[in-house]
């Protein structure tokens, strides 16, 4: 995602919550967007790097976490099963990984992984991906070697 001028932390983690894969201001270099381009290519999630070198925003990120935890949504508002498939993806999104390594990893189109997206995020009545992902752990949804480890 290209913003304009400069880049802020409250502006990061909006980004963070559509789903973006990388992050650059509209001052960035036309070398730190080939970078990041190769990256994205690569499988690869460059907006981790945003937050390693911003620790205020990886902050927010984490209290947005925690608080969707302690609020969180109970099975009953659980719309549907997951299929196999979703439950496959949901596991990779948990993960941090991008709907490009998705695709690659489980030999699909991009597009489809899109649409298992959509569809987990509107059987588990989430807003975005990280929210899933919460639900999903708090809810025992993924495999056990995903869940967190007390």
């Amino acid at each position: 995602m290209l913003t304009p001028g400069e880049s802020n932390d409250d502006e990061l983690l909006e980004v963070i919550k559509v789903g973006a894969v990388a992050y650059l201001s509209k001052n960035s270099t036309a070398q730190d967007l080939t970078q990041v381009i190769v990256k994205v290519v690569n499988g690869e999630y460059p907006i981790r790097d945003s937050l390693v070198v911003r620790p205020r925003a990886a902050e927010n990120v984490l209290r947005q976490f925690q608080s969707m935890a302690l609020v969180g949504k109970g099975l009953e508002s659980i719309t549907s099963p997951l299929t196999f498939r979703e439950t496959q993806v949901l596991s990779y999104i948990a993960e941090g990984n991008s709907n490009k390594f998705i695709a690659q990893i489980l030999q699909i189109s991009e597009q489809t992984i899109k649409n298992h997206v959509s569809s987990i995020l509107r059987k588990l009545n989430a807003n975005d991906r990280a929210q899933a992902a919460v639900i999903a752990i708090r809810n025992h949804l993924l495999p056990e070697e995903l869940e967190p480890k007390s």
